[in-house]
């Protein structure tokens, strides 16, 4: 009769592997993918090397799961700005507001989440998660178009751009700790909506 976990088991190993992962977010969050090697992990979730071995079969596995953890917030907290006060337009801007303040608040990770060099499985995700971003953002510009309020325009395009250009203009700031950004993309974003809310306020 195969082995079966009991639930306190189960339990056990959820909690370590949270234990393990938390820990890998704090050091991205620190030194970047570089400072999270497999012992680098055990040591600062306080468990033996092995155990982190036992949550993920390799550094390049681990990195692929604290990626998708990180970003899967991320979206999250996009997606709410989406769907929060104001009218369109607005929203649509707070989009990028969030997208960028979030990411200025946390520059080393975003660092690592948006341009770190990487291994291809991480580069990967990357696509996933911009499209993810991209889609966020042809939601509501789809919505503009149907109502009017927004000139016609292919709304997948129009919001690819607009992530790949707010990834873009990040990463001085990242890495030169300005942060002065963001009244500047929230300009760019209404001009590339166009039409006569460019200068919504």
């Amino acid at each position: 009769m195969p082995y079966r976990r009991t639930p306190a088991v189960q339990a056990r190993l959820d909690a370590q592997r949270k234990t393990v992962l938390d820990a890998a977010i704090a050091l991205l969050s620190e030194q970047g993918y570089a400072g999270c090697s497999m012992a680098a992990v055990a040591a600062r979730a306080g468990v033996a090397t092995g155990t982190v071995y036992k949550h993920f079969t390799s550094k390049s596995e681990l990195s692929v799961e604290l990626f998708r953890t990180v970003v899967t917030r991320e979206v999250a907290a996009v997606e709410a700005a989406a769907h929060g006060p104001g009218d369109l337009i607005e929203r649509i801007v707070a989009v990028i507001e969030t997208f960028a303040g979030r990411a200025l608040k946390a520059p080393r990770l975003a660092y690592a989440l948006l341009v770190e060099p990487v291994e291809p499985a991480i580069d990967q995700e990357r696509l996933v998660f911009r499209r993810a971003f991209r889609d966020i953002f042809a939601e509501r510009i789809a919505e503009g178009v149907a109502t009017g309020v927004l000139p016609p325009q292919d709304p997948q395009l129009t919001a690819a751009a607009l992530v790949g250009a707010g990834a873009e203009a990040l990463v001085g700031p990242l890495t030169d700790g300005s942060t002065d950004v963001l009244p500047g993309l929230a300009r760019f974003t209404l001009r590339a909506l166009g039409g006569t809310h460019a200068e919504h306020p």
